[in-house]
């Protein structure tokens, strides 16, 4: 019986410092910066779309992409571009 308390109290210190720990990295993890914008002008990219297209949508992507969605009067597509170099990587055509 005494093994049994002495098992219980170790597994509630357990407890309470895992609890501990979660909230410290909590608190870590919710004070960080967040890291500001770089300075400078706006970038200014062309799509090189025709007359009556528009934008339907956005998707940003990994490494500095961004995925247009573009309805345009000959069909849709995505074009996929690097706002790092400001430069359209391609496109994919949703209809044909």
């Amino acid at each position: 019986m005494r093994a049994l308390k002495i098992l219980v109290w170790g597994m509630g210190v357990l407890i309470i410092a895992a609890s501990v720990a979660l909230v410290v990295m909590i608190v870590q993890r919710a004070g960080k910066a967040i890291p500001a914008a770089p300075e400078g002008p706006p970038a200014q990219i062309s799509l090189g779309q025709p007359p009556g297209s528009r934008i339907a949508g956005l998707a940003p992507g990994f490494e500095g992409r961004v995925a247009v969605w573009v309805q345009r009067p000959d069909g849709e597509r995505l074009v996929i571009l690097d706002t790092r170099n400001g430069r359209a990587l391609g496109e994919i055509r949703l209809s044909e």
